[in-house]
């Protein structure tokens, strides 16, 4: 049978992916687990995703107090529901096309994404960072926290790649960050995008 209705798509979605899981995840991390599964349809997820303690609680109450998210690529930014932040108060930033960003990055040999997170040290501590995509962008944030002028609420770490990311996923597991992380190779900016949606689709729906 065909299914049209979009809200039954997901829903019938959601269903399969919860008769599918082979292993017990735990309930509180369940949501984010089954939304990234149901964005990628790789259930590797259900394992690779690591949380640590209490982030999802942690991540909820910062979303609850309007926090800023932070993307790493305009396509996660795209993939954020808008109506749903609004709804929080929540706004979603990314400063990867800004020209000093730009320039900061020429001047200083590095990348842009490096050079955003240093933009984004400013916004204080009610942060959320969703990285999808640049390594350079978690290891700049792990510097930025070891050098005390950041401590963000959460922070996703899930570039996908091949140079860089499993070190730069490790390196925020070693901070006192609340982190969402995917472990290995896997990632992307849709599941960056799809962390957050799970997050406050808790609080919105």
């Amino acid at each position: 049978m065909i299914i049209n209705d979009p809200n039954d798509i997901e829903k019938r979605s959601m269903e399969i992916i919860e008769s599918e899981l082979k292993i017990d995840v735990p309930d509180e991390n369940k949501a984010v687990v089954k939304r990234v599964i149901h964005c990628t349809a790789d259930f590797d997820y259900a394992v690779n995703l690591q949380f640590s303690e209490n982030a999802v609680k942690k991540a909820l109450e910062a979303l609850k107090n309007g926090c800023t998210i932070v993307t790493d690529t305009q396509m996660a930014k795209a993939g954020i529901n808008k109506p749903a932040a609004e709804k929080l108060g929540c706004s979603v930033l990314c400063y990867m096309s800004d020209p000093d960003v730009a320039a900061a990055a020429k001047e200083h040999g590095g990348t842009r994404a490096a050079a955003s997170m240093e933009k984004a040290a400013s916004l204080g501590s009610n942060v959320i960072f969703a990285i999808g995509n640049a390594p350079t962008a978690l290891l700049k944030l792990k510097e930025l926290a070891d050098e005390g002028r950041i401590a963000p609420k959460l922070i996703i770490g899930v570039p996908v790649g091949f140079v860089n990311i499993t070190e730069s996923k490790e390196a925020i597991m070693t901070t006192d960050i609340p982190y969402i992380v995917a472990k290995g190779r896997k990632g992307g900016s849709n599941v960056a995008a799809a962390i957050v949606n799970a997050l406050m689709y808790q609080l919105t729906r």
